[in-house]
């Protein structure tokens, strides 16, 4: 490996290069005419333009893409996460132009990010899942499995993620005009309006397993992250390792559970295995087959750089630990700054920066592309940075989190930053434990404080 083009921008651009650059590899940004500032081309070695500034006539213009890859002779591609991470045909066209993509292979990419067809080879390799349907072809397919299952049914799109192309039906009466509402978003955001359907589990968390894999079958698994606090839109927005309040029988028989899943799929690199947790039952939800935003928590406690163990991996070596070597310190919790008004339904802002203070001390890591001046383009995904914090136990990491995002001063768009600062105060939280409706729970209870208050 030579040289690594970075396929994608922002603070997710910035810490690949950071992984090669310690790794003493060359880098190559691209950008789109709206990112020419960003501070992910400063850091790179090279830098191409891409395309202006919506994301498919630049992120996800692959022919512009590979041809910056070609012309500057990088021999790999790392995707990040979003835009092509999870495009099983760009691996293909990487492959077919003999440049390396940082990743699983074009197979596991299309079969996991099909959720359908992820959830049939989950079901081979006796993994537990929700039940649910294959792709649905009619309405009347579609109430035949609700009738029988029950309601609520969540349709789900089987392309793409983000809560994109999801609905939850709670009556009969609702289910057609959900299902074309969903297959509709899922068209316009993925190219695939396909959708199936799931049983609904009311509240359940949200727990994931990061996993590691080589060419030669080594498996490690790192770990859970719990991302149970979710906005209404089914974004992540505060994520934490390990998982409070998490049995050790739960634990056990979710590793295994999650090491035969790899198995199943041949898995090389590195992936996430989400999973709905209901009491001491789990049951497997998708697999996404790329670097996670939240995989600084796991790198946190187990003191592991997983981006750098991506180019390992992908250069041909095995992996660098042993799963008997691994062993979780302490607690970490992320937290997503987003460019967004939590007041008025976490809608994106976009403009410039005015003033960029950050936080730092004991058991703080900051990633992100800010700087004061910079600009917030209108395009992309809201997500400024990323604060994580780390203690010796959950108490402390929080502790040192709500200091962190006191410490933190952003001006020029509206953040998330006071609005987290609310939530990891609130007495729920603080007991740990919370399932994927605390959210929209609090917020319903902060707006009738508030409509009290006006009272």
């Amino acid at each position: 490996m030579k040289k690594v083009l970075i396929a994608n921008r922002g603070e997710i651009a910035l810490r690949v290069n950071r992984a090669c650059h310690e790794l003493d590899i060359p880098t190559v940004a691209v950008f789109s005419e709206a990112d020419r500032e960003s501070l992910h081309v400063k850091r790179a070695d090279e830098a191409f333009c891409v395309g202006p500034g919506p994301s498919a006539r630049s992120y996800l213009n692959i022919p512009n893409i590979i041809s910056a890859a070609l012309i500057s002779g990088a021999d790999a591609i790392h995707p990040g996460y979003g835009f092509l991470a999870e495009n099983a045909r760009f691996a293909e066209i990487c492959r077919d132009h003999g440049i390396t993509f940082i990743g699983p292979s074009p197979d596991a990419i299309r079969a996991m990010g099909d959720k359908a067809t992820a959830k049939r080879i989950m079901v081979d390799a006796h993994v537990p899942v929700t039940p649910g349907t294959d792709i649905v072809e009619s309405v009347e397919e579609a109430r035949a499995f609700a009738e029988s299952a029950g309601y609520p049914v969540l349709i789900k799109a089987t392309a793409g993620g983000g809560g994109k192309g999801m609905r939850a039906v709670h009556a009969p009466e609702d289910l057609e005009q959900a299902l074309n509402s969903a297959s509709s978003e899922a068209q316009a955001a993925f190219g695939d309006g396909r959708v199936y359907l799931e049983k609904l589990i009311l509240n359940p968390r949200h727990i994931e397993v990061q996993v590691l894999a080589d060419a030669y079958g080594g498996v490690l698994i790192l770990g859970e992250r719990d991302c149970s606090v979710q906005k209404p839109s089914h974004q992540k927005l505060i994520e934490e390792a390990p998982g409070p309040h998490l049995s050790g029988a739960f634990r056990s028989a979710l590793y295994e559970v999650a090491r035969e899943a790899v198995k199943a799929v041949r898995y090389v690199n590195a992936g996430t295995l989400e999973f709905l947790g209901e009491g001491e039952r789990f049951y497997f939800m998708e697999m996404n087959t790329r670097i996670q935003v939240e995989h600084p928590v796991t790198e946190e406690i187990f003191d592991i750089d997983l981006v750098k163990e991506q180019l390992r991996i992908a250069r041909g070596e095995p992996l660098s630990r042993r799963q008997q070597d691994l062993h979780a310190q302490g607690h970490a919790i992320e937290v997503r700054v987003n460019a967004e008004d939590p007041a008025n339904n976490f809608a994106p802002a976009a403009g410039t920066l005015k003033t960029v203070q950050l936080p730092g001390g004991p058991g703080i890591r900051v990633d992100t592309h800010l700087y004061e001046g910079a600009t917030v383009p209108p395009y992309y995904d809201s997500m400024l940075a990323k604060i994580v914090a780390r203690g010796a136990d959950r108490e402390e990491a929080i502790a040192r989190m709500v200091r962190a995002l006191r410490e933190t001063t952003i001006e020029g768009v509206k953040t998330t930053v006071p609005f987290c600062i609310e939530v990891l105060t609130d007495p729920e939280f603080i007991a740990g434990g919370v399932d994927i409706g605390y959210l929209p729970r609090f917020l319903v209870r902060e707006a009738r404080l508030e409509a009290a208050a006006v009272r």
